[in-house]
């Protein structure tokens, strides 16, 4: 498995996630996870403990099909409310970190008007190239 951050010459370096990525290997695609728990129930309203939440679902399914963490390639990030996000960004950021550590793949945050689950605020799809 070979996974190389892409990165465009003479473009400032991005925070918190990568411009482009390119990887070798066997693709695993997780589906969008949400803040809830292994049997399904929400344990929270607040949009960071939802987040952190999602990541671990989103890293225990990774794990499941022989990965980790670091084998993500590609984050597709949901919110119902952008201001929210942006408010809590630093937050986010460091749940972020707990679960996945210091690895940023590329990465899109899209506001969205709802979601399946009422209560949720985030819902998090990733890609992830483990070694053949």
């Amino acid at each position: 498995m070979s996974i190389k951050t892409v990165q465009p010459e003479g473009w400032i370096q991005p925070r918190g996630y990568a411009n482009g990525v390119e990887a070798r290997g066997r693709q695993v695609y997780v589906g969008g996870q949400i803040g809830w728990n292994t049997q399904g129930c929400f344990e929270t309203d607040d949009l960071v403990e939802q987040t952190r939440q999602a990541l671990r679902n989103c890293v225990d399914v990774v794990r499941a099909a022989g990965g980790d963490a670091h084998h993500i390639v590609r984050m597709t990030w949901y919110l119902r409310d952008k201001r929210e996000y942006q408010a809590r960004l630093k937050e986010i950021g460091a749940a972020y970190r707990d679960i996945v550590g210091r690895h940023y793949p590329a990465m899109s945050a899209i506001q969205v008007s709802d979601l399946i689950e009422d209560r949720a605020k985030v819902e998090i799809e990733v890609t992830a190239v483990l070694p053949d």
